[in-house]
């Protein structure tokens, strides 16, 4: 049976290799743009499971609260 998954999504199931290792599939590599030296930021909570998203998005989102926090402590 077939699932039909909507674009812009992905889903699979990846193993855990010996070394705690995943391989990300290529049609989630491909959604993502992610290529070979691509840092990825995994973040992970024990009640709501683990995240791995792209580092540099992240890291402008991060920045971006920063920003904002600061300009909110000025008024």
């Amino acid at each position: 049976m077939s699932m039909k998954v909507p674009e812009g999504k992905f889903i699979s199931t990846v193993k855990v290799g010996e070394k705690g290792q995943i391989v990300i599939p290529k049609g989630a590599r491909d959604l993502f743009d992610i290529n070979p030296g691509d840092t990825l930021l995994l973040l992970a909570d024990k009640e709501q499971g683990i995240a791995i998203v792209q580092n540099d998005g992240f890291l402008d989102f991060a920045n971006a609260i920063f920003e904002a926090q600061k300009k909110n402590r000025g008024k």
